[in-house]
C-alpha cells in the first residue's frame, strides 16, 4: 500500500506539485499591481468627489483608473509569449507539456541531471564478465543470464545488456537458450534502492536450488561470506576485499559500470524466501557495462555555463564512474557527496553543501529529490534532467522536469520538457528561448504599469487644480485599449543578445520601483501639456480667454473638448513610444531595434489615435480638432521626453543594475 517504496514514490509524482519560480514570481507581481491600484482608486475618488462636487461622476472617473491601471492583455501576451517559445522549441523536436516551464527554462540557473541516458547515449553494453582476479569467467556470465532472464520485474539496461550479449554471440547462444529450459524459477526478491541488488531463486530438473543475486559491489560485499578465489572457495577476508576493490576501481575510473555477481545453494525451503536469505553467499566474480557520454554532451555543458547555469551531477551510480563520465564530458569535479553522507545531514548542513557540490553519487530517489528541493529553497531555480522511474519525484519537485528520448513512461509522464532527439544542445536553445520569453513578459508589464501609473498621477494632478476633467472616462478607456492592442506584438519583438546570458527570474519589487521612477517622467510632460492646453492653445482658439472666464456654456464645452483631445493624443504619443525607450537598456532606433510587427502597431496605434480628434467619432465622444500649432508643441514635447527617459532610464539601470 502507501507503505512500500511504490507506494511512496506513487505520492511524491502524483501529488500537488511545488510552486514553480515563474507561478511565484506571477503571483508577486499581481500583488504589486493590487496594491497600487487599492491606493489610487480611492485617491482619485475623494479627490474627484471633494473638488468637483459630483460623486456619481467621480465614482465613474475612479473606475476608468482601476482600469487604466489594469494591464488588461497581460494574460493575453503571457500565454501568446510562452505559446509562441512552445511552438519554436517543437521545430527543434521538443515537447513542451506545460507552457509555463518554457520561462522555467529561462529562469533556471541550476541544472540537476543524472548521468545514465542523459549524459550518457543509454546504450549500455556488456564488455566484460570476470572473476574476481580480472579474468574472463564464462561462469560468472552464465549466472548473470539467468539472474536477468528469469527475473519478472521491470528489466533495466543492465538485464537487457545481458541478454542481448548472450543473444547477439552465436558462439554460444543455443548453449544458453538450452540452459534457461533446464531450470525452473521458484522466486525472486526484486531489487530496491536500499538493498541495490535483486535476487531469483531457481531449481535445476534434479531438484537442486540456487540462489543467483546481482547488484551493486559494496551492498554485494556485505552480504558475501566466500569468494572464488584463485579456484578455491575461500573465507572473504578483508585483504581479498581489498584486491577485489582495486580491480573494479580500476574499471570504474575506466568509466565502467560494475555489478557482482554472487550464489548461494539451497538458501531456505521453499516459499520462504526473503531477503534474510541474502547471506552467506559466495561471490563468483563481476560483470563491467560501458555507456559512453553522447557526442553533444560535453558542447551542452560548456554552453549552458556560458549562459550561467551550473550543472550539478545527480546519480546513484559510485562516485568512480561518476568522476569518469564527468571527465569525459568536460565537468570539473569541484566537490563530491554520497548518498550515505546525505543521510546523516541536517537541512542546514545540506543547504551549505549543495551549494559547493556538484556531483552527487550513490543516491536514492529520495535523496535526489531531497537535493532538488533544498537548492530551491536556498532561492535557485532548478531544472532536473532525468530518465528513469528514480528521476521522476525529483523531476517533479524541481521548476523545470526534463525528459530524454529514451526515457521510461512515469519518467515522461513527470517531465515539463521531453527532447525527442539525442541533442542535448537543444537545452541551450530552451534557455534562450525562455529568457526571450522572459524578456518580453516583463517589457509588457514594466512599460505599461508604469506608463499606467503615469497617466493616473497626472489626472490626480489635473484633477486637484483643474475645474473640469482631464479626460473623460470613455477617453481613458479608449486610449487604453488602442495602446493595449498596439502591445500585442511584443510577444515577436527582439530580444539584445546581452540579456539572453544569464538566468533571469522574476522580482515584484522591481517593478514598484519601477513604477516609480519611469512612471512621472511622462506626468512632467504630461503637466506641461496640460499648462499649454489651458494657458495658451485652447485661449488661443476660444477668444484668448481662460476657463474660468468664460461664461457661455458652448464655448466652455469647446473648451473642454479641446483640452481633452490635446492630452488624448500627447498620453498617446508618449505612452506608445516608451515601448520602444523601455524595451531595452540602449538607445532605440539606433542600438536596439524593435520588431517589425512591434514597429508597425506602435505606430499605427498612434497613427489612428490622433486622427480621432479630426473624425466625426471624435466629436461623437466629446473631442475637438487640434490647430497645426499643437503639432509643433507636441514634437518639442516628445522629443524632451525621450531624452528624460533616457536620461533617467541610465540612472535606474546605475541604481539597480539593470532595466528589465
Amino acid at each position: 500500500g502507501d507503505e512500500t517504496l511504490f507506494g511512496s514514490t506513487a505520492k511524491d509524482i502524483v501529488g500537488v506539485s511545488a510552486q514553480t519560480s515563474f507561478e511565484k514570481g506571477v503571483n508577486a507581481v499581481s500583488g504589486v499591481l493590487i496594491r497600487f491600484m487599492l491606493v489610487m482608486v480611492p485617491v482619485v475618488l475623494f479627490v474627484n468627489g471633494i473638488t468637483k462636487g459630483d460623486w456619481m461622476g467621480a465614482f465613474l472617473f475612479a473606475i476608468s483608473i482601476a482600469v487604466g491601471l489594469t494591464p488588461e492583455m497581460l494574460p493575453m501576451i503571457v500565454t501568446t509569449c510562452l505559446a509562441k517559445g512552445a511552438v519554436s522549441m517543437s521545430q527543434k523536436k521538443t515537447i513542451i507539456k506545460n507552457l509555463n516551464s518554457i520561462q522555467n527554462l529561462g529562469s533556471m540557473d541550476v541544472l540537476c541531471t543524472d548521468k545514465t541516458g542523459t549524459l550518457t547515449q543509454d546504450k549500455v553494453v556488456l564488455e566484460y564478465y570476470l572473476d574476481v582476479h580480472g579474468n574472463e569467467d564464462m561462469r560468472v556470465l552464465r549466472h548473470a543470464f539467468l539472474n536477468s532472464y528469469y527475473q519478472t520485474g521491470l528489466k533495466n539496461l543492465i538485464d537487457i545488456a545481458i541478454v542481448a550479449h548472450v543473444e547477439k554471440d552465436g558462439a554460444y547462444a543455443n548453449v544458453f537458450k538450452g540452459l534457461a529450459t533446464n531450470y525452473v524459477k521458484l522466486d525472486e526478491i526484486p531489487f530496491d534502492f536500499d538493498r541495490r541488488r535483486m535476487s531469483v531463486v531457481i531449481a535445476d530438473k534434479n531438484g537442486k536450488t540456487q540462489m543467483i543475486t546481482k547488484g551493486a559491489v559494496e551492498e554485494m560485499l556485505s552480504i558475501c561470506t566466500y569468494v572464488d578465489y584463485r579456484g578455491k572457495v575461500e573465507t572473504l577476508t578483508d585483504a581479498i576485499k581489498a584486491d577485489i576493490l582495486q580491480v573494479v576501481d580500476r574499471l570504474n575510473d575506466e568509466g565502467m559500470r560494475v555489478i557482482a555477481v554472487a550464489q548461494r545453494t539451497n538458501p531456505s525451503p521453499v516459499d520462504e524466501f526473503s531477503v534474510a536469505d541474502e547471506a552467506d553467499m559466495l561471490l563468483m566474480g563481476y560483470l563491467a557495462f560501458l555507456d559512453p557520454p553522447k557526442e553533444t554532451a560535453a558542447a551542452a555543458i560548456k554552453a549552458l555555463n556560458q549562459y550561467g547555469v551550473a550543472v550539478k551531477v545527480l546519480t546513484g551510480d559510485n562516485d568512480r564512474v561518476a568522476r569518469s563520465i564527468c571527465r569525459q564530458v568536460g565537468l570539473r569535479v569541484d566537490s563530491l557527496l554520497l548518498g550515505p553522507d546525505i543521510e546523516n545531514m541536517t537541512a542546514e548542513q545540506l543547504a551549505g553543501a549543495v551549494e559547493s557540490t556538484n556531483v552527487f553519487a550513490k543516491l536514492s530517489p529520495q535523496q535526489k529529490t531531497r537535493v532538488v528541493t533544498v537548492l530551491k529553497d536556498n532561492g535557485h531555480s532548478v531544472g532536473f534532467m532525468g530518465d528513469g522511474i528514480n528521476d521522476a519525484a525529483a523531476m517533479r519537485a524541481s521548476d523545470a522536469g526534463i525528459s530524454v528520448d529514451t526515457a521510461v513512461d512515469i519518467a515522461k509522464e513527470s517531465a515539463d520538457v521531453i527532447l525527442l532527439e539525442k541533442d542535448l544542445m537543444v537545452l541551450e536553445q530552451g534557455i534562450i528561448e525562455g529568457r526571450k520569453t522572459y524578456a518580453n513578459m516583463i517589457k509588457y508589464i514594466k512599460m505599461t504599469a508604469s506608463s499606467n501609473f503615469g497617466n493616473m498621477f497626472s489626472v490626480l494632478v489635473a484633477s486637484a487644480f483643474l475645474p473640469f476633467l482631464p479626460m473623460a472616462s470613455l477617453h481613458l478607456i479608449l486610449l487604453n485599449l488602442i495602446y493595449d492592442l498596439s502591445c500585442t506584438a511584443i510577444p515577436w519583438d527582439n530580444v539584445d543578445k546581452e540579456f539572453l546570458m544569464a538566468p533571469r527570474k522574476w522580482d515584484a519589487s522591481s517593478i514598484g520601483s519601477f513604477m516609480i521612477w519611469i512612471g512621472p517622467t511622462s506626468s512632467v510632460f504630461d503637466i506641461t501639456t496640460y499648462l499649454l492646453m489651458y494657458f495658451i492653445i485652447c485661449p488661443a482658439m476660444t477668444g484668448g480667454l481662460l476657463f474660468h472666464q468664460i461664461t457661455d456654456p458652448a464655448m466652455q464645452a469647446c473648451y473642454v473638448a479641446l483640452f481633452q483631445a490635446g492630452w488624448f493624443v500627447e498620453s498617446m504619443w508618449s505612452q506608445t513610444l516608451v515601448i520602444h525607450m523601455i524595451r531595452t537598456p540602449k538607445i532605440p532606433f539606433v542600438q536596439s531595434r524593435a520588431s517589425l510587427p512591434v514597429v508597425a502597431l506602435t505606430f499605427t496605434g498612434i497613427s489612428v489615435l490622433t486622427i480621432i480628434p479630426f473624425s466625426s467619432f471624435g466629436k461623437m465622444l466629446g473631442l475637438a480638432a487640434l490647430p497645426p500649432v499643437y503639432f509643433a508643441w507636441l514634437a518639442l514635447t516628445i522629443v524632451l521626453y525621450m531624452a528624460l527617459a533616457t536620461l533617467l532610464k541610465k540612472a535606474y539601470v546605475k541604481r539597480y543594475g539593470e532595466l528589465l
